[in-house]
């Protein structure tokens, strides 16, 4: 191909934006910033950015999230790319979305105060600006089929844990009450859970075993196809 070509096309912008989501213990919730910039400047919005010349989408990504969260060593996956010609107001721009899993005890609560970032429960979303609520839903739907098949949920919690926190966030995740016999049977029956001599009494005073996902199992296991829920 001639390289005129490529002078003769009208350049694009690609930026990058994230679908953070953490858990509190009862809500599965997304983190949004207040825009500092027109247009839209003051609303609620994912954090994003654009593609920097020396860097791929990946890498953009995971810099915006280190910018927001402080934290580096976090499950990101791209969700898919939003080409709409006028998804934003301000010009040409290709968006590739990601959503990532955070402990939300990890995360730089400093760094909230610097964006103006803040927790939402899903069910509970401020309006948002361009089409990040249709990036949010998607990332939502992306997530209820990630969880049933692969132990990305456990990047939403504690490293140590007990089954009904984790039914907890099953059961934020699903929108839906599951039964607890049940969902701790079938847990169990997967053999990647390893059972801790600790309890957690704050909950009750009888308590509940702490466990932890056994990843060394975990990965053994992997081609056997788990079915989570």
């Amino acid at each position: 191909m001639d390289i005129q070509n490529y002078k003769l096309h009208k350049k694009i912008l690609v930026a990058v934006d994230c679908i953070i989501f953490g858990f509190d213990g009862s809500e599965l919730k997304a983190l949004l910033i207040k825009r500092g910039f027109e247009p839209e400047r003051g609303k609620w919005s994912l954090m994003g950015g654009f593609v920097g010349e020396d860097e791929n989408a990946d890498k953009a990504a995971l810099r915006v999230l280190h910018q927001l969260t402080g934290m580096k060593d976090v499950y990101v996956e791209q969700l898919h790319t939003f080409t709409d010609v006028n998804r934003d107001t301000a010009g040409r721009v290709i968006s590739i979305a990601y959503f990532a899993l955070i402990n939300i005890a990890a995360h730089n609560k400093q760094l909230e105060q610097e964006h103006e970032s803040r927790w939402f429960p899903l069910d509970k979303m401020p309006a948002l600006i361009f089409d990040h609520k249709k990036m949010v839903e998607k990332a939502k739907a992306m997530l209820r089929q990630k969880v049933a098949t692969h132990p990305v949920g456990f990047e939403l919690l504690a490293k140590k844990f007990t089954l009904p926190q984790l039914q907890n966030l099953y059961e934020a995740i699903y929108e839906t009450e599951l039964d607890k016999r049940n969902f701790a049977k079938k847990m169990l029956s997967l053999g990647i859970l390893k059972k801790l001599d600790e309890k957690e009494r704050e909950s009750s005073k009888k308590g509940a075993f702490y466990y932890v996902f056994d990843t060394v199992k975990y990965r053994k296991m992997e081609s056997n196809a788990l079915k989570f829920i």
